[in-house]
């Protein structure tokens, strides 16, 4: 309720207007809409709302193991300078295939709508290419219209519980954060400290520079005082030609300590 409310902060209500959401598209396993209502600064507020059958699952922008990351197109789309994915906070899930990163149940992605003409209102066409997994991965096709005006709607706390669960940009200084390579072999291994008060689960993500790499998933490491945790991953995944000894920016995703958040460091 507080992540709802902080979300809710930022989002500046239009006069109140029952604008419907999409119509569901439906998959066996899956169905997706768009949802809209809402602003935030210079952008009109939407989202796409999956919902999944039990025991299916589907995927964050970086899969992990397996899987394979939902493509977004708004080709069609009336009045639309660009829309913006904002991916909510992931969670890993394993199994026999490995482990992935991703959502079940159900997700919603925040949608910041910037129109060509302001004071027109954005007609969103969506087509999305996404998997959904129980034991086996199987693609799944939605498409979805959508009027966004900015105006609020049934839907706007549902996006702004979905904006509170988007991981926030910090610095590493914020979380006390490291992360550096602590071995000299061909795949060094990395070595990851962070603040994290509480016993909860924590979760943390690897990124690099862009889609070509593929880094492992961090796993929990013993020797963390009261108050913090360690993390660790060999630097394997990298596209061919770049040297792991070599100096490179990491986006890490943690999840489960607070609110979410990411961490850009520069591993030297």
């Amino acid at each position: 309720m507080v992540r709802a409310a902080l979300a809710a902060a930022f989002i500046c209500a239009g006069p109140a207007h029952a604008q419907e959401p999409s119509a569901w598209s439906d998959d066996l396993r899956s169905q997706i809409r768009l949802i809209a209502g809402g602003k935030q600064d210079d952008a009109l507020l939407a989202a796409i709302e999956i919902k999944l059958q039990p025991g299916w699952k589907t995927y964050w922008r970086y899969p992990g193991d397996s899987g394979v990351p939902p493509r977004f197109e708004f080709a069609g789309s009336d009045n639309l300078l660009r829309a913006q994915v904002l991916w909510p906070a992931p969670h890993a899930f394993t199994d026999e295939g490995g482990t992935s990163i991703g959502y079940k149940d159900s997700v919603i992605f925040p949608l910041r709508v910037v129109p060509r003409d302001p004071a027109k209102p954005v007609t969103l066409r969506l087509k999305l290419d996404y998997a959904v997994c129980e034991k086996l991965c199987i693609p799944a096709l939605g498409k979805a219209e959508v009027t966004v005006s900015g105006a609020t709607t049934a839907q706007t706390p549902a996006i702004a519980q979905a904006l509170a669960q988007v991981p926030k940009p910090v610095p590493a200084s914020a979380l006390g954060f490291s992360a550096k390579r602590v071995t000299a072999t061909i795949k060094p291994l990395v070595a990851i400290d962070l603040a994290a008060p509480g016993n909860g689960r924590v979760e943390v993500f690897a990124e690099g520079p862009n889609a070509e790499w593929a880094l492992p998933i961090p796993k929990p490491a013993l020797g963390a005082p009261a108050g913090r945790r360690h993390f660790e991953m060999t630097l394997d995944g990298l596209p061919p030609g770049v040297d792991p000894k070599g100096p490179f920016e990491l986006t890490f995703t943690i999840v489960g300590a607070q609110a979410p958040v990411e961490v850009t460091t520069r591993l030297d």
